[in-house]
């Protein structure tokens, strides 16, 4: 009953639950049990078992990841994906390296299908007085990135600092980016949403400052607005294994990149040299950003 063991006398043998033992004879008749073998349940083989079933399921999905992702590449998801091809579009960022950190697929997505898409920086990311340094390597990244320097504009302002704790001026900011997009006939406008991917306090401000445009009507007639989807940590990090789930939630816009596009990603990455600590190295391999981009129409 309940903990102790059941056992069954048949002839020399005895059968314990869990253990199969043999009777065997000792000195003066006494009875020794030495063990045969052990049942077969979850304690006996199951664990050992497991990381091998986990290491298949792992295979299975990284392969339906790469099936999806040689299809998605080829083909963008979403009516907004199929509009954006053609557009005049603006990537909006908050500081250099975030073109490649988080918006590679989306520049790289629109350039393969025949746009020019520009890129709108809003500092010069001198959080640590690098910012001349920050500004030349924004341009080698995004030539990689196939954006000439025509098309890249930064906007150094000094109420609009590099900074993680400082929230910038919505109508200041809303004012600079409603000229540009003016001024270059912009009809897609590209940045973060409300989580800012990583919590920034700066990319958080790009989207109330497009958020107030949008919802004040002050954005040219035409004018779409696509914010990147911020995901748990979870998924951040799952790199191409993420694919197979971004093609099953809604999104307005699927951008994914080829083997060779997220190398791309990465070299550009590589050209700020003065942002490559080791942390950023583990981004660049692990990253759904430096392959996947949903984003949703704000």
């Amino acid at each position: 009953m309940g903990g102790e063991q059941e056992e069954e006398e048949a002839g020399g043998d005895l059968w314990c639950r869990g253990t199969f033992v043999r009777s065997l004879a000792g000195p003066a008749g006494e009875q020794r049990e030495a063990p045969v073998a052990m049942a077969a349940g979850w304690w006996g083989w199951g664990l050992p078992v497991l990381p091998l079933v986990l290491l298949v399921l792992v295979l299975v999905l990284l392969g339906v990841a790469c099936r999806l992702r040689r299809h998605f590449a080829a083909a963008p998801r979403g009516n907004a994906a199929e509009k954006a091809a053609g557009a005049r579009a603006l990537v909006l960022t908050a500081h250099p390296d975030d073109e490649a950190m988080f918006f590679a697929p989306t520049l790289l997505a629109l350039s393969r299908a025949g746009g020019r898409p520009a890129v709108l920086c809003c500092s010069a990311g001198n959080y640590y007085n690098q910012g001349e340094i920050r500004k030349k390597e924004l341009e080698q990244s995004c030539s990689l990135l196939g954006i000439p320097a025509s098309n890249v504009t930064v906007v150094d302002h000094r109420d609009l600092p590099d900074n993680p704790s400082v929230e910038w001026d919505t109508q200041l900011l809303a004012a600079f980016v409603l000229k540009h997009i003016e001024d270059n006939n912009i009809n897609l406008v590209v940045s973060f949403d409300a989580g800012g991917v990583s919590g920034h306090a700066n990319h958080i401000s790009l989207y109330t400052a497009l958020r107030y445009l949008h919802s004040e009507q002050k954005l040219p007639e035409g004018c779409r607005v696509l914010v990147l989807e911020s995901v748990n940590l979870f998924r951040k990090y799952l790199s191409v294994l993420d694919v197979p789930l971004s093609c099953l939630l809604p999104s307005d816009a699927l951008f994914i990149l080829t083997e060779e596009e997220t190398e791309q990603a990465r070299r550009a990455m590589r050209c700020h040299r003065s942002q490559m600590l080791w942390f950023r190295r583990v981004y660049m391999l692990f990253s759904r950003y430096m392959v996947i981009n949903s984003l949703r129409l704000l």
